[in-house]
């Protein structure tokens, strides 16, 4: 895939990723498939269902992610990697947290993508 590509599916797909958890967190399990893993500040879930239900799980009612910076690289498979840096607003907190999110993003055979391998962790300290 070529670079100007390959930013295009990177960006379209951390865009829908953050909007659907911001506003239909439920519906986030679509987007992982059977041997998905996600590690959540240091919690390995393996699965669509777990992952789902660790995100699902989270105690607050409404988050708002702030997208400060995105790098990607190509990867085997025809996958991508994108690094994520960025704020985010919880509840009514008027001070945002910093966090650093990973995917690992694979092609469908139908042309969408999935999310193979996704690392959550908050810069606190």
């Amino acid at each position: 895939m070529a670079a100007p590509e390959m930013t295009k599916v990177a960006q379209a797909f951390v865009q829908h990723y953050y909007t659907t958890f911001d506003t239909n967190r439920t519906q986030l399990s679509s987007l992982y498939q059977p041997q998905s893993m996600l590690t959540f500040e240091g919690e390995a879930f393996m699965g669509a269902e777990n992952i789902g239900n660790k995100l699902n799980s989270l105690p607050f009612r409404k988050v708002v992610h702030s997208i400060k910076t995105m790098d990607i690289q190509p990867s085997g498979c025809n996958g991508i990697l994108i690094v994520v840096c960025g704020d985010l607003k919880i509840d009514d907190d008027a001070n945002p947290l910093k966090y650093s999110q990973t995917f690992h993003i694979l092609p469908t055979q139908q042309g969408s993508w999935w999310v193979h391998n996704d690392l959550f962790r908050l810069n606190i300290g």
